[in-house]
């Protein structure tokens, strides 16, 4: 079997470039969900409920999305095919999403229009996401990934700067930020529009500067042949099978990710009763608040940024993932205590340390525990569960943690740092050869 050789940064780039128009959609999404089922009607305690959707199709279809592409060889590559599929099913339903409170439905089918919209949205989005961690796994050589995951991670946050901003942007530059009862804002509308016509011409360049291997080339420089990973997948053997790190590494990602659904989910109305004093919906006060959260949003992406440029820098893997973590746990127990706007972008900075170690430090460690091993691809999907069981599990108990702790949005942040401070501390069980804490 030969060596995967280095690839050039500009190789390894393009691998991931593509991101930043799906990291777009992502960030739109993450800043405005709340937002947009709020406008429409929805109670505070039932929020957490609409999160519950976009991590369960991320945990049925990226799997099978994973497995699909472990068996396809066609002219167009093996994974670039789902990326473009995924991204044209996402630009369709970006332009659909935010309109569910336009179309003069009644407010509870406007609820289920944006309910469904939200099921193709993540759907397509999860589809989109898969295949550029594949790439990764497929192309790059062990030394590099913690660089292409860097790259990547890079990337990410560099769309969500630009997804995170676009409502107050637009609102700057005289586009409208309030509307009817129900309706959502012209600001937000236009900002999905934008973001689905970003997102398609970055999967366009992608997919053109990009040249997956044959199963010749595959095979030359993979420990299993192609046949061998085309075989059908057990899903239940191959969790039996997997590593220790896919466990070690899942455990962490628990709690981060629970910890961020909560972020995602309650953000906007700590913002708003925090800073704006007002948990009334339909005001303009509310809509300048989920305007804020996106700036904030753009600071913590922000940190993400230069934080994913310092993570490859530390010699101790562990003591960066770790560190990262508590960093961004002390953004969140000081947020609820900050009733200035602008001093509310040093705690989303913070948290923006945790996030880039997040999309960096998992997938480097179970991809390299991955090699020698057959159905790469249906491992990562399967290892994308670690990402969306715990949101799901976070958004289908929200509501009830909101009730007990007094039913102030507010406080689901300190309940964010204590899951962040336990995912710091679960780092401590990965085993890893070349970082030992």
């Amino acid at each position: 079997m030969k060596q995967k050789k280095d690839l050039s940064f500009w190789k390894l780039w393009n691998l991931s470039f593509g991101f930043f128009g799906v990291q777009i959609a992502y960030a739109l999404q993450s800043a405005n969900i709340s937002r947009i089922f709020a406008t429409l009607g929805a109670d505070p305690h039932s929020l957490s409920y609409f999160w519950i959707l976009p991590p369960l199709m991320g945990i049925l279809v990226q799997p099978i999305v994973g497995t699909l592409s472990d068996r396809t060889w066609c002219r167009f590559g093996r994974r670039i095919p789902y990326l473009f599929i995924g991204s044209a099913v996402a630009v369709a339903v970006m332009c659909l999403l935010p309109n569910a409170g336009s179309l003069g439905m009644a407010v509870s089918t406007a609820m289920v229009f944006g309910l469904i919209s939200l099921m193709f949205l993540d759907t397509s989005i999860n589809m989109a996401m898969q295949p550029f961690k594949m790439l990764v796994g497929d192309m790059v050589n062990e030394k590099q990934k913690s660089l292409a995951y860097s790259i990547q991670s890079f990337l990410c946050n560099s769309g969500s700067l630009v997804g995170y901003v676009f409502p107050f942007f637009f609102t700057a530059i005289g586009i409208a930020n309030e509307a009817p009862k129900g309706v959502v804002p012209d600001s937000v509308i236009y900002s999905f529009y934008i973001g689905a016509a970003i997102l398609i011409l970055c999967v366009l360049y992608t997919s053109f500067t990009v040249k997956e291997w044959n199963p010749k080339e595959y095979a030359e420089y993979n420990e299993l042949k192609p046949e061998a990973e085309e075989q059908k997948a057990n899903w239940i053997e191959l969790l039996k099978n997997a590593p220790a790190m896919f466990w070690k590494v899942g455990l962490v990602q628990f709690f981060c990710w629970a910890a961020f659904l909560y972020m995602w989910t309650y953000t906007n109305g700590t913002i708003a009763e925090t800073v704006w004093n007002t948990t009334d919906v339909s005001t303009a006060a509310y809509q300048e608040a989920g305007n804020w959260v996106g700036v904030l949003f753009f600071c913590q992406a922000l940190g993400s940024v230069v934080w994913a440029m310092v993570l490859p820098r530390f010699k101790n893997e562990k003591l960066g993932y770790a560190l990262s973590l508590i960093i961004g746990a002390a953004g969140f127990a000081i947020l609820p205590y900050i009733n200035d706007k602008m001093l509310l972008v040093m705690p989303f900075v913070l948290i923006g340390c945790a996030w880039a170690a997040m999309l960096a430090m998992p997938f480097a460690f179970v991809t390299n525990a991955l090699e020698g091993y057959g159905h790469k691809g249906a491992y990562l999907g399967l290892f994308n569960g670690t990402i969306c069981l715990p949101q799901i599990i976070a958004a289908a108990i929200g509501g009830h943690i909101l009730s007990l702790i007094g039913s102030h949005q507010y406080s689901m942040m300190t309940v964010a740092a204590v899951l962040l401070v336990l995912g710091a501390v679960s780092v401590g069980f990965i085993k890893d050869k070349k970082s030992i804490l």
